[in-house]
């Protein structure tokens, strides 16, 4: 017997079914030759991950059971990688990715057989594949392995890189083809599978991951887990340290450190708010529980979507909840991204772009729309700086990319997160809301728990929402948002009311009015980021003293506020804030400041100089995901 499931559906409503991924197929209860023969040409038919040495349409992984130990002496994880798999074409090999991992020995069934393996060629940005010899009938795999120094994903923090500063600590950060750097895996997110964990690490400290956690610790530092909904391989995710977890709702929560639990659950205190206004939006919420793991600092992104378990940064703790966006981004992933996924990274809009779409849709719910133009204001900045830098006429600037070759962390821009965003609000511009938010239901129940790509989704839209209607062709544009470089010429620009007035301050700072009489009371943070981002380059040293002087921007305890001042401190060498600038950097790895900050400082010669000197200190605390791109950028 055969499940036809609303994906499969539509994909035979579009003379499509050839397109099903199949890492990502449909619940059976029973399997039959001609289901294979479907599936397998399905495989056959849908885009290569170019980024991944596996081959899903002759042998695929649909469960892991991973049995690893965590050594902080040794900076290593090792274990065992055990597959449930799915020998499609009943042949001789299955492949796996790594990268930097040892193999140390593979077996076959559940009586553990041992079988030959052998590592392919080493490949720039993805490693070598793991070629092991299976036999037709083979269903079950173990990988004995261990991690090594090249374990990109692996951030291992001394006591002193914690807030508490008496336990190490470790967290995982496999976005976007770094899982296989800690665990043999068939990295691609068209291949999506469900896992079972069990973690040994020391006895006074805590493991979760981006499953069922637990939420004390215990005596033995063996924890088990399960992650019943299948997930692609990026959002495999694991941290270790002295973690505490405090209950913000029914099935909502924080973890951290003792030293931060109390702030973090004081500024996450309205994920409840969000969670009801993104089921009210878009539907029930499919993954159980949704909780937050607050980092150290030296975690490289804002936030990680790891599904039940959103990985932080500490940076948004600002004392008054101004930067929650961020949480809203990430439980709206829990949609976009988690449960309908981009099939591969050439399609990274189909998750960035609907999640920053929905998020905003979240704000507008929570905090009203005056809100929400703020967030759109300030990402459509975002997209301009990014348009500039990548050029108008760049091919990096389309919605639809081709990375063959190149490190996917590359397509990680404002392009896919803000030209996305923009381009959904055309669409809702066209049809309407409320048609727009009954395609977007339908979208995501028909793609629940699968991986799709750019041509999909445009068929789907095309089908779901356009029908023909030639008017809404032109208005909706695919190809000028789609396929072309830059923005379309007839794109909206958006608005604020709010930022409307803090124009009006900044024109009256700028008509010689004293920074201490501007009205800023009750400015939130946006407002303020909008106020610095309007400041002119070149300014005097007592034009920054007197602004500092008066809104307090170097000591300011908001991240987003201190990152963008600090871009004119370095233009105009305002010594005061050196300090400053100095404890930022070496203690924050968010890899959104540190970009922008570090290529302030490189301009000059001087600068660069100075750059190189915070780096070679800094550099212990950031992510590979940061230094990869700073090494380049410093020399």
């Amino acid at each position: 017997m055969y499940t036809m499931t609303p994906y499969r559906k539509f994909l035979l409503g579009l003379g499509l079914a050839g397109s099903l991924q199949l890492g990502a197929c449909s619940t059976q209860t029973t399997t039959t030759d001609e289901t294979m023969t479907a599936e397998q040409q399905g495989m056959a038919q849908a885009p290569a991950d170019v980024h991944s040495f596996a081959k899903p349409a002759e042998a695929v992984a649909r469960h892991l059971d991973l049995d690893i130990a965590v050594n902080f002496e040794q900076k290593v994880i090792s274990g065992k990688a055990s597959y449930q798999i799915e020998n499609l074409a009943k042949g001789n090999e299955i492949v796996f990715d790594t990268r930097g991992l040892e193999i140390e020995q593979v077996y076959l069934g559940k009586e553990q057989t041992p079988t030959t393996f052998k590592l392919g060629d080493e490949k720039e940005f993805l490693g070598r594949p793991l070629i092991i010899a299976i036999q037709p009938e083979t269903d079950y795999v173990t990988i004995q392995y261990r991690t090594t120094a090249n374990a990109d994903a692996l951030q291992w923090l001394n006591p002193q890189q914690t807030a508490g500063k008496k336990h190490p600590f470790l967290f995982t950060q496999s976005q976007a083809i770094l899982a296989r750097t800690w665990i043999p895996i068939q990295d691609s997110p068209g291949i999506r599978i469900t896992y079972s964990a069990k973690v040994q690490v020391p006895k006074e400290l805590m493991a979760v991951m981006s499953a069922e956690n637990p939420q004390q610790k215990n005596k033995t530092g063996s924890y088990t887990f399960e992650m019943r909904q299948a997930i692609p391989s990026y959002l495999m995710a694991l941290s270790v340290g002295d973690l505490v977890f405090k209950p913000i709702g029914q099935q909502t929560g924080i973890y951290a450190e003792p030293a931060t639990i109390d702030a973090a659950v004081y500024e996450f205190a309205e994920m409840d708010k969000m969670l009801v206004a993104a089921e009210k939006l878009y539907g029930k919420y499919r993954w159980d529980r949704y909780d937050l793991l607050v980092l150290p600092p030296s975690f490289p992104f804002g936030g990680m979507e790891n599904p039940r378990l959103t990985f932080v940064t500490p940076t948004v703790l600002a004392k008054d909840r101004s930067l929650t966006s961020l949480i809203a981004h990430e439980l709206a992933h829990s949609w976009s991204g988690n449960l309908v996924t981009n099939g591969t990274w050439d399609d990274f809009w189909l998750n960035e772009g609907f999640t920053v779409y929905f998020e905003r849709r979240i704000m507008e719910e929570i905090y009203g729309k005056d809100y929400a133009d703020m967030l759109n204001v300030l990402g459509y900045q975002d997209l301009q700086n990014t348009l500039q830098e990548l050029g108008p006429n760049s091919d990096d600037t389309r919605l639809k990319l081709d990375l063959e070759g190149r490190d996917p962390d590359e397509g990680l821009t404002d392009i896919a997160y803000e030209k996305g965003n923009f381009f959904l609000q055309n669409m809702e511009r066209a049809v309407g809301r409320e048609r727009f938010d009954q395609f977007l239901n339908k979208y995501f129940q028909t793609f629940a728990f699968q991986s799709t790509n750019t041509d999909l989704f445009l068929d789907f839209l095309r089908k779901e929402l356009i029908q023909g209607d030639a008017k809404l062709v032109e208005q909706i544009n695919i190809e000028g948002w789609v396929y072309t470089p830059g923005l379309p010429e007839d794109h909206m620009k958006p608005t604020s009311k709010r930022f409307a007035q803090v124009e009006e301050s900044f024109k009256a700072w700028q008509g010689g009015k004293p920074a201490s009489q501007l009205q800023t009371k009750d400015w939130s943070s946006h407002e303020w980021l909008h106020f610095i981002r309007m400041l002119p380059e070149q300014m005097s040293q007592q034009q920054m003293a007197d602004l500092d002087k008066a809104f307090g921007f170097t000591n300011s305890g908001n991240s987003e506020v201190l990152a963008a001042w600090f871009i004119h401190t370095i233009r105009n060498n305002y010594a005061a804030a050196d300090k400053a600038l100095d404890s930022f950097l070496t203690n924050v790895g968010r890899r959104k400041f540190l970009v922008p900050i570090y290529k302030a400082l490189a301009a000059t010669p001087e600068g660069k100089k100075k750059a190189q000197e915070i780096y070679i200190r800094a550099k212990p605390n950031y992510h590979a995901v940061s230094t990869n791109t700073l090494d380049a950028m410093l020399k």
